[in-house]
């Protein structure tokens, strides 16, 4: 039995716009997701990154399995269902639930806001999902064909439902001494071992291929004690300077883990300082602010979900604390309030940490206070996650203090407006949701039966390139392939 054909619709020049295609013969595939491209990435056949439209042929697609809800993962379902599409949606069980709210959202954006037309959209949705256990294995209906195909979800570690997925075909024609089973895994996205809230991934006993994804398969992340001492120094200083820590995260995944991070120093020090009977703590009077509608409902939607959490974040719930809802917290959702807020913050001199999205500084909340905050030499700009080329994210990261970000490109004048850069940047790689090279080498190392190829996805070039030869120099004998390089 050869091996099974991969097509790659997006997450190969970058690392946005996810969605495979896996052919089990001439007139059957599934989908594994289907993204929304971000900043200055666009679709292998070339469709400008505007224009979210299904650029490849749905003939023959007889399912979509989904990894997790991030945007550039899920974001162009409707389009993929404005394109005909109009088979079942596998995903875990967490992710049947959050994904609803975060294609809503996508609706919003990109099609309609009349409600009505939404909460049509939503119930089809709803229709078509199809949720499943971890280690469910469920087998997908094929026409007229040959073979037969099978797939499990596993705990991918990266977000609350994501998964890896081992999709299973076998041949149910073969003669004896042929192979009749073939596996392939779709990794999508890995989370790091020690992360916040979630367990790790383990590694599957094997398989003939593995699709896995390289955000940061040329880099490795500082250890969880490195980094929360690091967003501590941060803080201290912004509460010294009298300024204010702007955090640019994702709704779903890096707010509650930086929400579950924020509650555990607070926690920590209050206690030191409750020890040396300190009645003026920094730690006491700092505001912790989530603005972000969707943020604030998913965080909600993880505190429902808290059987899906690892061990350490239930044992704090055993001792009576709330790692994702604690007294220093403050959300806000209407936009009256956040205008207020921003020009509150921009006028007087309190700290204050601002969580908002979106993650990559592309549009939503963040964006206005980056305009308000960005000059102020008191402000403290935090990236806890991967910035993709042409967003205004990664300007900001790369040009740092003493350059400028462009804002409103998208308005009447295509060039934007300038906006300098007074304020001071960091990024803190070790709360990244995606697991860093090492982590990477070992999900391959701890596979029983290594595969026969390996494909390298959602990552730069540089990324997949550095990953493909540490892969090679320990594995030889494995085809390491990058889709789509040129």
């Amino acid at each position: 039995m050869t091996l099974a054909e991969i097509s790659h619709h997006g997450a190969v020049g970058g690392v946005t716009g996810s969605c495979h295609e896996l052919h089990i013969d001439s007139h059957n595939s599934i989908l594994i997701d289907c993204g929304l491209f971000q900043g200055a990435e666009t679709s292998p056949g070339g469709a400008d990154h505007n224009q979210m439209a299904i650029d490849f042929s749905l003939k023959g697609v007889q399912a979509l399995i989904v990894s997790h809800v991030h945007i550039d993962h899920v974001g162009r379902i409707p389009y993929l269902l404005a394109a005909g599409f109009d088979g079942p949606i596998y995903c875990s069980q967490a992710s049947a639930i959050l994904l609803p709210d975060v294609l809503e959202d996508a609706v919003k954006i990109g099609f309609t806001r009349n409600r009505h037309l939404i909460s049509k959209f939503i119930q089809h949705i709803k229709s078509l999902l199809v949720p499943l256990d971890y280690s469910e294995k469920t087998s997908i209906s094929l026409k007229n064909s040959q073979y037969s195909l099978a797939v499990k979800l596993k705990p991918a570690g990266h977000i609350l439902g994501s998964a890896y997925i081992e999709c299973e075909i076998q041949n149910q024609q073969a003669a004896a001494k042929q192979k009749a089973k073939q596996k392939i895994i779709f990794s999508g996205d890995l989370g790091a071992p020690y992360a916040p809230l979630l367990p790790a991934p383990q590694s599957p006993y094997g398989c003939d291929q593995l699709v896995i994804e390289s955000t940061y398969g040329d880099k490795n992340h500082k250890d969880r004690r490195y980094r929360q001492q690091h967003l501590k120094t941060i803080i201290e200083r912004a509460v010294q300077n009298r300024g204010v820590i702007l955090i640019p995260a994702f709704s779903i995944g890096r707010t509650q883990e930086l929400l579950y991070e924020l509650e555990n120093i607070i926690y920590q020090q209050s206690a030191q300082h409750k020890h040396k009977q300190d009645k003026n703590s920094l730690w006491d009077a700092i505001e912790i602010i989530v603005d972000s509608p969707m943020a604030s409902e998913f965080t909600e939607k993880y505190r429902q979900l808290s059987g899906y959490w690892d061990a350490e974040a239930q044992k704090r719930v055993r001792q009576g604390r709330h790692p994702l809802d604690f007294s220093q917290l403050l959300t806000i959702n209407d936009h009256k309030t956040h205008l207020e807020t921003v020009k509150y913050l921009q006028k007087t001199a309190r700290p204050a940490i601002v969580i908002s999205a979106s993650g990559m500084c592309t549009s939503g909340r963040v964006v206005n206070y980056l305009k308000a905050l960005i000059g102020d030499n008191r402000t403290d700009i935090l990236f806890t996650g991967y910035q993709a080329q042409g967003t205004p994210g990664r300007d900001i990261q790369k040009y740092n203090k003493g350059g400028y970000v462009v804002f409103d490109t998208s308005s009447s004048s295509s060039r934007g407006k300038k906006y300098p850069i007074n304020a001071n940047v960091h990024t803190i790689s070790g709360y990244s949701a995606h697991a860093d090279q090492n982590n990477l080498l070992n999900f391959v190392k701890r596979m029983r039966n290594k595969p026969e190829q390996i494909r390298l996805v959602h990552g730069d070039n540089e990324a997949r390139s550095v990953l493909q030869e540490k892969i090679k120099s320990v594995w030889p004998e494995i085809d390491v392939m990058i889709p789509g390089k040129v």
